[in-house]
């Protein structure tokens, strides 16, 4: 950041211009930053509480005046204002030498009548601040000006060519800011210029070739732009060049041999480009060098053994290219390194013994190469080292003995190579070891004694190796670790209770040993753990149901061991859970529909088990799930209709248990399901028409399925014709059944109204004879009353 030093009110000295001022003038002045100062907020005016009056030169903060009266500096670096220049006079200031307004938090646009300014100013400096809009072409009216900063604002638009009129420059600093376009060529006439920095902006195109006339220029910052095409040869004739920063660029072509002029360079900054071809030897002749950093995509070729002329330097950054060849043994020259980075690349060759003479070294990375053979002894010399990484190599033979008196280490990454016998002893002898991974060698023999004490510990791998030992007394407690993996190998004993003691833990795996005993109910105190892993040991006994107290638990995978007992209830508490693995176990009982909670589940397996009853319905709320395996456990009756729900499942596994019923139809519209098996159950019915239930693997040793089209089984239609004739037969039947017996009870009521009627007639005839009996008959027959 660019910066002129604060002061209050001061008096410049003799050698300032002799200038014959009136009170007018001064009048003018104050008024002029008065009328500023009311502009501003109101604790930035505040702070300019000393600005009153009419004689700006008594007092007034920031302020510096020429012992004639004339206000020739304003000073107010750092000083939280808030507001803008609009208001502020420039005309009113004719004798203004300097402006410093860096590190506020001014804002707006820069006013076009910034050119009315004095015309003597030399000094312009609005860095550090919230300005917007384009820079205004009148600071071309200001060609006094030896330093103009505008950096570290929100300027947009492109550095136009006024920059021309400005040849007293020595200092321009545009950067960070959202300027684009080309850099025009006119910045080669300002010769006076040593500092230059148009860094972190958006400008594009070439580095112009004028730039070769700039031979004041010690300070070149163009990193993180989007400059293309080469770097100029002219680049050769800043030969007063000490800092040359071309980084996160699109630069292109090969870095010129020129560029061995610049005897001055100390730091050389040019990665993050797509430069081709090789380091020139060329750059052995920056014998001023102290920071080399070319880590690149393209580079190819060796490493110059001229680089070995590099006495001076400090930090070498090659890394990130393709350079092939070996380590030059005069890497070994460079004494003063302490900072080397060769790593992904394609070297190839051993490790030169001459490393052991870098005695300053704090960090190697030889990381992610071919290189081969046994780590020189000489690397025990390097006793200030606390980074050191030589994994993904094709290195071999047992680590050397000396590597003991490295320890200071800090990162030791060995993994991906051939390395075979122990883990040095004194690994963590100083305590502060913080990431050690050795996982993918052979190393044999038991964990490092100083590495159970080693509290500094944060991430270890150790994992695919043949290392032995009690897993009890090998490991301790570790307040830092995050991370550790000990799969795949030939650990024994019973699991400490001590890593519930290790409460920043979040993954924890000890699969793949010869791990026995329990799973200590302690382990639940390790809240912080996101994914653990005890598959495949000898564990027993029953799952602790202290695992459902590990609310970031995202994976939990205890497969193949022989733990027994059912599921506790409380891991369905585990909402965050995606991956629940218990298979091969001998666990029994239900399958809890608390499973049902676990709403992130993705992947369910609980094959190879002894669970008995049906399959519960809970299971097709896990809307997430892409794989589910029930298979080989005892489980009966139906596959549940709710598993339709699980529209994104892609691997299913029902197999070997004795589910029963047809297979719903809606599975028919599980399409992202690829594999299926349901064999070895007593289902029955159509199959699904998907592919997954194709295979004949998937489906046979059921009971009585059927599908079309489908090579082993028989087709649905033909069973379907048969039932449906059967069908229709029993319905007509029924119908005929039903009208029989319909015209039987119509028949049947017939007669007993006609009998009934009979039955009436009957009753009134013998009414009417006994009637008869006691009626009068007259002379004439005739019935009398």
């Amino acid at each position: 950041m660019s910066s002129i030093s604060s002061f209050h009110v001061i008096f410049t000295s003799a050698s300032a211009p002799t200038i014959a001022i009136s009170k007018v003038e001064q009048d003018q002045e104050a008024l002029a930053l008065l009328a500023w100062k009311v502009s501003l907020d109101n604790q930035t005016q505040v702070l300019l509480s000393s600005w009153f009056g009419r004689n700006s030169c008594h007092h007034w903060f920031g302020v510096a005046c020429h012992r004639s009266g004339i206000v020739s500096d304003l000073n107010l670096q750092s000083c939280g204002l808030r507001g803008t220049l609009q208001n502020l006079n420039f005309s009113s200031l004719p004798n203004l030498l300097t402006l410093n307004l860096t590190n506020n938090s001014l804002d707006g646009t820069i006013p076009t009548n910034i050119g009315n300014i004095s015309k003597l100013i030399t000094i312009l400096d609005f860095g550090s601040n919230n300005f917007t809009g384009v820079i205004p072409k009148q600071l071309g009216f200001l060609t006094s000006l030896t330093f103009l900063s505008l950096a570290s604002n929100n300027f947009r638009g492109s550095i136009l060519p006024f920059i021309a009129n400005l040849k007293n420059l020595t200092i321009l600093h545009f950067y960070e800011n959202e300027l684009s376009g080309f850099i025009p060529q006119e910045i080669g006439l300002l010769r006076y210029l040593n500092d230059l920095r148009l860094s972190t902006n958006n400008l594009t195109g070439p580095i112009p070739h004028s730039i070769g006339n700039l031979r004041n220029l010690t300070t070149l910052y163009l990193y993180r732009n989007k400059l293309s095409g080469s770097i100029p040869q002219e680049i050769g004739l800043l030969r007063s060049l000490n800092d040359l920063e071309l980084s996160n660029n699109n630069l292109t072509g090969p870095i010129p041999p020129s560029i061995g002029n610049l005897r001055n360079l100390t730091t050389l900054y040019l990665y993050r480009n797509k430069l081709p071809g090789s380091i020139p030897q060329e750059i052995g002749l920056l014998r001023s060098l102290n920071d080399l950093e070319l880590s690149n995509k393209n580079l190819t070729g060796p490493i110059p053994p001229s680089i070995g002329n590099l006495r001076n330097l400090t930090t070498l950054y090659l890394h990130r290219n393709k350079l092939s060849g070996s380590i030059p043994q005069e890497i070994g020259l460079s004494r003063s390194l302490n900072d080397l980075r060769l790593s992904f690349n394609s070297l190839t060759g051993t490790i030169p013994p001459s490393i052991g003479n870098l005695r300053n070294l704090t960090t190697l990375h030889l990381h992610r190469n071919k290189l081969s053979d046994f780590i020189p002894q000489e690397i025990g010399l390097l006793r200030s080292l606390n980074d050191l990484q030589l994994s993904t190599n094709n290195l071999s033979g047992a680590l050397p003995l000396e590597m003991n008196n490295i320890t200071h280490l800090k990162n030791l990454q060995l993994y991906e190579n051939n390395f075979i016998g122990q883990l040095p002893d004194e690994i963590c002898l100083g305590i502060a070891l913080v990431n050690f991974t050795a996982f993918g060698n052979h190393f044999t023999g038991p964990i490092p004694k100083s590495l159970k004490n080693c509290t500094s510990l944060f991430r270890v791998r150790l994992d695919r190796n043949q290392l032995t030992g009690d897993i009890a007394e090998s490991f301790g407690v570790y307040p830092n670790l995050n991370y550790i993996d000990l799969s795949s190998n030939n650990f024994y004993g019973e699991l400490s209770e001590k890593w519930g003691q290790c409460h920043k833990l979040t993954h924890l795996n000890i699969s793949n040993n010869n791990i026995s005993g329990a799973i200590p109910p302690q382990l639940g105190r390790a809240t912080q753990l996101q994914r653990l892993d005890l598959s495949s040991n000898h564990l027993s006994g029953k799952i602790p149901k202290e695992l459902g107290m590990l609310p970031l638990l995202f994976e939990l995978l205890l497969t193949n061991n022989s733990l027994s007992g059912s599921i506790p209830l409380k891991l369905g508490k585990l909402a965050d859970l995606q991956t629940l693995d218990l298979a091969s176990n001998n666990l029994s009982g239900q399958i809890p529909k608390q499973i049902g909670n676990l709403l992130k589940l993705s992947s369910l397996n609980l094959s190879g088990n002894r669970f008995v009853d049906s399959i519960p319905d809970e299971i097709g709320k896990l809307l997430n799930l892409w794989s589910l395996d029930l298979s080989q456990n005892m489980l009966t009756g139906e596959i549940p209709p709710l598993l339709e729900e699980l529209r994104y499942i892609e691997t299913l596994n029902l197999s070997h248990n004795q589910l029963s019923g047809t297979i719903p139809h809606t599975f028919d519209d599980l399409i992202s399901l690829t594999s299926a098996d349901i064999s070895y159950n007593q289902l029955e019915g159509p199959l699904p028409n998907i592919k997954a239930f194709a295979p004949f693997e998937a489906f046979r040793n059921n009971k009585g399925l059927c599908g079309n089209n489908v090579t082993h089984l028989k087709p649905c239609s033909a069973s379907r014709k048969k039932a449906t004739k059967f069908f229709i037969l029993i319905i007509l039947l029924l119908i005929v059944s039903t009208l029989l017996f319909l015209f039987a009870f119509i028949i049947g009521i017939y007669f007993l109204v006609q009998k009934l009627r009979k039955k009436t007639t009957k009753s009134t005839l013998e009414a009417v004879d006994v009637k008869d009996l006691f009626a009068i008959w007259g002379h004439d027959g005739e019935l009398l009353i």
